[in-house]
């Protein structure tokens, strides 16, 4: 989702079975900050209060913070709602419309994508995760041809299959804060989902130009590793609500190794970045010491 969403209201209590009881009413802050989980131990002096990063390859947990929390996710959800739509078999070429159902108004985040648009469910698609517009996310689930309700029933039982044990869904997009996953299963997810050609394609594209009618629009990746440093990453997707904090999952290239890594509830855009790099160069040391 649009990672300048404004701040919302919760829309549903957090279940508590693997979560911490709140220590604090605030509502502006994510659910995992409520709870305390960034007083954990915090060897890499990270703002994210979730993390794992995990061996593609062996499966190896290389480090980990508070992973296995289930915490709301934002629009990391947008790589289930890709593979279930790829998974269904529908026509990627076919055009689909966006429609006052497709408009946010849980949140209100922004979109370009105006109601009356027209659009292949491949560019939408794209759109959703190099972009992670909400309208084009929501869209490819509306007018999938068993609905969105049972679009988002695969959307769980997808999650299961791939080993995310713990990830519950309600909505394709993430909006909702009942979207919520711990970081190992979002780690799951991104195994999943980089084993799909057109998904590391769409969500590691750094710039796109649509053409809707006479309207030129260009979209960037929400993602500045991918968009400013150029960072060798197979595939990413970010993520923001008020209840989540910044998210990102992505697969990176580090050392000759491919690795699966997940930092949930950064503290700001910047501060997600910056963690993102300590990680990385953490795991840069640990690969030269062996």
């Amino acid at each position: 989702m649009k990672e300048d969403s404004p701040v919302a209201p919760d829309d549903g209590p957090m279940p508590q079975a693997n979560l911490p009881a709140f220590l604090s009413d605030n509502t502006n802050l994510s659910f995992a900050r409520r709870a305390g989980l960034h007083r954990a131990e915090n060897p890499l002096g990270l703002t994210a209060t979730a993390v794992i990063a995990i061996d593609a390859q062996t499966g190896e947990t290389l480090f980990s913070r508070n992973a296995t929390v289930a915490l709301p996710i934002a629009s990391l959800s947008k790589l289930l709602t890709a593979m279930v739509l790829l998974d269904s078999g529908v026509p990627l070429s076919a055009r689909i419309a966006i429609t006052s159902d497709d408009v946010d108004r849980l949140r209100n985040s922004r979109s370009r994508l105006q109601v009356g648009t027209r659009l292949s469910r491949s560019e939408a698609l794209r759109l959703a995760l190099m972009s992670s517009d909400n309208r084009a996310a929501h869209a490819l689930a509306r007018t999938h041809p068993d609905g969105i309700d049972e679009f988002v029933q695969r959307m769980n039982v997808k999650a299961q299959n791939v080993g995310a044990v713990q990830a519950t869904f309600t909505d394709p997009t993430g909006l909702s804060n009942a979207n919520r996953a711990t970081a190992r299963d979002v780690a799951a997810l991104v195994a999943a989902a980089a084993k799909y050609p057109l998904l590391r394609q769409f969500t590691t594209t750094s710039k796109y130009l649509a053409r809707f009618g006479k309207r030129r629009l260009t979209y960037l990746n929400s993602n500045r590793l991918v968009r400013l440093a150029r960072w060798p990453i197979r595939l990413q997707k970010t993520g923001y609500i008020v209840e989540a904090g910044w998210c990102l999952a992505m697969t990176l290239r580090v050392s000759r190794r491919s690795i699966n890594v997940v930092l949930l509830d950064s503290g700001s855009v910047a501060q997600r970045d910056e963690d993102a790099r300590k990680l990385r160069r953490w795991l840069k040391t640990q690969a030269s010491r062996k």
